[in-house]
């Protein structure tokens, strides 16, 4: 079977393959991304976010078993940290989530950041559209709150839920820059711990501070996930917060804000390919230049732009 064909038909092998295909040879992969680009933009993504030890993969296993109740596919990319001597993902996420691999209407992937301080990689927003192009309703995306992936979820995710809990710190971490302003739905997860109800109101107190009157303000959620406990709440909570976007344009504004953001990543990772690949003779000897303090890094930055850019200027004349 092709493997556009399969991801258009569901097949979890042709899935599996493209996504191994992105993460490992993506110059190998753009075709079949070229070509399923136009059966993608229908899912609705979900970012999940928050601390190591929140719950997220318990919190997530539940609320996908809640979408397949309502006979909703569901795909799920675990962001791992990368290992620095594999290069691969910690598959401690799809272990906890083994009950749901059998689900013809569920995927699982475990994703390496690769390397990019706890950030997604290119191959984690490729991955989204090719389950998206093999029409899951719903892709959601757990990534660890720590680092770049705070900031790289909101450029790949329709909605952000942030998930926090009592005495591991949150009280303050919800106060720090910008935390608050990543998250669509704030959850409390664990709640029967003692501190839930004081750090719902720290979350609260924060968020009248930080939104606008006549804004969007989040809702605040009480979970305890591995009792399946508010995620009724937290699935009508997305429905909720997806028809407020969807009345304001703002999912229109969000989805073309990622793609900007995306094309620039693109462009930016081509170029950077481009200069490893074509100036690699060059590289070492400024390097050796740089060393010996015969040049300087910025003037030697200049000289191999200049010459990209007059590669550039031929190629078009040609």
């Amino acid at each position: 079977m092709d493997i556009v064909d399969g991801i258009l038909k569901k097949d979890k092998r042709s899935i599996a393959k493209a996504i191994t295909l992105i993460e490992s040879e993506p110059e190998k992969a753009f075709d079949i991304l070229k070509e399923i680009y136009r059966f993608t933009g229908k899912a609705l993504v979900l970012g999940v976010t928050g601390p190591p030890g929140a719950g997220k993969s318990t919190l997530i296993c539940q609320l996908a078993k809640r979408l397949r109740e309502k006979n909703k596919t569901v795909g799920i990319l675990a962001v791992d940290p990368t290992s620095p001597f594999t290069g691969g993902a910690i598959l401690g996420d799809r272990i906890r989530m083994q009950e749901l691999t059998k689900d013809e209407g569920v995927y699982i992937r475990s994703m390496g950041t690769r390397g990019r301080l706890g950030g997604l990689a290119q191959a984690c927003f490729d991955a989204v559209k090719i389950l998206d192009a093999a029409g899951m309703d719903y892709i959601i995306v757990e990534t660890v709150g720590v680092g770049q992936s705070e900031v790289d979820i909101i450029s790949l995710a329709d909605i952000v839920v942030l998930v926090l809990v009592p005495g591991m710190g949150d009280e303050v971490q919800v106060i720090k820059a910008g935390i608050m302003e990543i998250g669509d739905i704030f959850v409390v997860n664990k709640a029967d711990l003692d501190g839930a109800d004081r750090l719902v109101s720290q979350i609260k107190m924060n968020l009248e501070l930080s939104h606008a009157k006549n804004s969007f303000v989040p809702p605040i959620l009480k979970t305890i996930a591995h009792t399946a406990f508010g995620i009724e709440e937290l699935e009508l909570a997305i429905n909720q917060v997806y028809n407020i976007l969807m009345g304001t344009n703002m999912l229109y504004g969000r989805r073309k804000d990622h793609l900007k953001q995306e094309l620039q990543e693109l462009v930016y990772e081509i170029y950077i390919d481009k200069i490893k690949n074509r100036f690699s003779a060059e590289l070492e000897v400024f390097a050796e230049k740089i060393l010996k303090r015969e040049t300087d890094p910025y003037s030697a930055a200049h000289i191999i732009l200049s010459r990209m850019e007059g590669e550039y200027s031929n190629d078009r004349k040609n």
